[in-house]
């Protein structure tokens, strides 16, 4: 069944701030296997101009997700998460997410469309500091495989 074009434009905000920590800089680093120091420690993240460790670029997919979650979650949308892969992810960086940044994310389903069988749905997420700093903006799109037969 086709998604509901009518999500296109929603936007959504979550409804609390994310708090990065050394600790889950350091998890997730572990986690995709990057052994960078300037994510594990603060000198060397100091040595290479930052004021703490740093996330790797990837980071934000931790958090992102959750501002659209009520969207993907919604019966009307349509969205079949049994058929669900991940079709792609890009970051588009004002600075580094960094230790110490408390940060919120508002989502926007900015396209749902159809390629042959499968419904393609594309997310962006704007990510900043609760002064409002803009941090970086992520674009998240998922494939819902046979979604449009």
């Amino acid at each position: 069944m086709a998604l509901n074009r009518d999500f296109v434009g929603r936007t959504y905000q979550t409804s609390s701030s994310y708090e990065v920590s050394r600790v889950k800089i350091r998890e997730f680093a572990a986690a995709i296997g990057d052994n960078n120091p300037i994510y594990r420690d603060r000198e060397a993240a100091h040595a290479a101009g930052h004021p703490d460790v740093i996330a790797p670029p990837t980071f934000p997919i931790v958090f992102t997700l959750a501002g659209a979650g009520e969207a993907l979650a919604d019966p009307e949308l349509g969205l079949n998460f049994a058929m669900v892969v991940h079709g792609e992810q890009r970051f588009e960086y004002a600075r580094p997410v960094r230790a110490g940044d408390e940060l919120l994310c508002t989502s926007t389903i900015t396209d749902i469309r159809s390629i042959g069988r499968n419904e393609v749905l594309t997310v962006k997420s704007d990510v900043t500091t609760l002064d409002g700093e803009h941090v970086c903006t992520t674009y998240n799109t998922i494939v819902e495989r046979g979604g449009a037969a």
